[in-house]
């Protein structure tokens, strides 16, 4: 289906063309939430609150991007807004079991993926947590979810070039961070 006749019957509430933008992209939501280090639980749980607030506010979504663009912004902000409310309790705590659970469902990319180990992907991911949010988001956007540097500057609402500044500092501090954890 045109993503526009998809827009236009979300628009006059067509809940068959909501279902379609929710199997599309619902993993993708999923996946782009629990990269923010929240458990298992409350990303289910913020990844209905993206679609659901996409649905209330689609007369707002401006035709100057895709709609998967969009529905990742709501989750990058709602996952935010999130990890800020509760960096004192228990959602905040790093939930590397749930991350590595849900990634070990995902398809094998590569051969390569193949050697690594536990330890490393959890060593990873810790190192990835200590990353700044921005420098955060764009390497995960880049590396894990593999879209481009113009979607992610669209996503982030930032121009390309400090998209490729974050990946470099990203790639650069973590380059950094997994040679000290060797020392």
């Amino acid at each position: 289906m045109v993503e526009t006749d998809l827009i236009n019957r979300l628009i006059s509430g067509d809940e068959r063309a909501f279902k379609i933008v929710v199997d599309r992209n619902a993993a993708m939501i999923f996946r782009v939430i629990m990269n923010f280090g929240v458990s298992r639980e409350d990303a289910e749980d913020l990844s209905q609150e993206v679609f659901l607030d996409a649905f209330r506010n689609i007369r707002k979504f401006r035709n100057d991007a895709e709609i998967s663009t969009w529905l990742y912004r709501i989750a990058i902000n709602k996952s935010i807004n999130f990890v800020k409310k509760n960096k004192n309790s228990k959602h905040a705590k790093s939930r590397l079991d749930d991350i590595k659970a849900f990634d070990n469902n995902w398809p094998v990319e590569s051969s390569e993926e193949h050697f690594v180990t536990n330890e490393q992907k959890t060593l990873l991911y810790n190192s990835i947590e200590k990353l700044s949010e921005n420098q955060r988001i764009a390497f995960t956007l880049n590396k894990l979810d593999e879209l481009s540097y113009k979607e992610i500057s669209e996503i982030m609402n930032i121009s390309v070039s400090a998209v490729e500044s974050l990946i470099h500092r990203a790639k650069s501090t973590l380059q950094n961070i997994l040679l000290d954890s060797f020392k």
